[in-house]
């Protein structure tokens, strides 16, 4: 059932980007799932007063084969009850309402997100950095923060990686890449011309490359080799990458922790020696 979910989580996620008949059948959906659920092409089309040929385009915008399989993945979102509309902070809320909101995004962004990263795309995605010699995490200002924690996470179970938070260094090193190299690129829109041009660079030396977008067509996933992809679906001016960035977190965590499992004995060998190393410099 894991994989007949997430419905509504790609149609909200992807709202901004369709077309306007598109949006306005995408509206309706959201609006009406359960009613969606129940109908044939010709009758939400009717509903909401778009074409049969707009919903077939829907759907592949969507990334599903077709209307019947959009709805058995409503269908899937409606039986667990997953209809969580984000919030975003309003004038004068008071401090019970901002940690419940925040939270709640931040717990929603997590859970939307597993119904869209693909595992056997985290399955490439591990099988390309645990062969690779080297490991470059690029990102621009708050994805830069994801790429840092990246660095940091990986060089403790001794995997030779590399962070910078200078635009200009990034560019450079990535210039240097060769074909044992990997390189993860991170940017929620999936547009920051500095981390295109990284992964540009990385490709043309021969490098094996990785996204972390947003869901839906972007430049950098089009590019990267294992397009990985999260959903948060908030508002870039309110909400100032918050929930999307708990999500990129949670992405790297997945990559951390699948390559300390396949080496296990010494990650946790590594693991424990950073641990004594930082306790005797308290």
């Amino acid at each position: 059932m894991e994989g007949m979910k997430g419905g509504l989580v790609r149609l909200r996620a992807l709202m901004d980007d369709l077309t306007p008949s598109e949006r306005k059948i995408g509206a309706y959906i959201l609006d009406h799932p359960q009613e969606t659920v129940q109908s044939s092409v010709a009758q939400l089309s009717e509903r909401s007063g778009g074409s049969p040929a707009a919903i077939i385009r829907l759907c592949k915008s969507l990334g599903v084969t077709g209307f019947q399989e959009l709805k058995l993945k409503i269908a899937g979102d409606l039986q667990t009850g997953e209809q969580y509309q984000y919030t975003e902070i309003r004038p004068q809320d008071s401090m019970e309402s901002i940690i419940q909101h925040v939270s709640a995004n931040n717990i929603q962004s997590v859970k939307d997100t597993v119904h869209i990263l693909d595992p056997r795309l985290v399955e490439q995605a591990v099988d390309v950095l645990h062969r690779a010699n080297r490991i470059f995490f690029y990102g621009v200002g708050a994805s830069n923060l994801i790429a840092l924690d990246a660095h940091y996470k990986f060089m403790r179970i001794n995997r030779t990686s590399f962070s910078f938070a200078d635009p200009h260094m990034q560019i450079s090193s990535a210039t240097t890449l060769r074909e044992d190299d990997a390189v993860v690129c991170i940017s929620y829109s999936g547009e920051t011309s500095n981390v295109i041009s990284c992964l540009k660079h990385a490709r043309e030396g021969g490098a094996a490359t990785i996204s972390i977008t947003k869901w839906g067509s972007n430049t950098l996933s089009s590019l990267a080799d294992v397009p990985l992809m999260i959903t948060s679906t908030e508002s870039d001016i309110r909400s100032g990458a918050t929930s999307s960035r708990i999500a990129q977190l949670n992405v790297i965590d997945i990559l951390y922790l699948a390559i300390a499992s396949r080496d296990y004995n010494q990650s946790v060998e590594y693991l424990e020696k950073s641990r004594q190393a930082i306790l005797e410099h308290k």
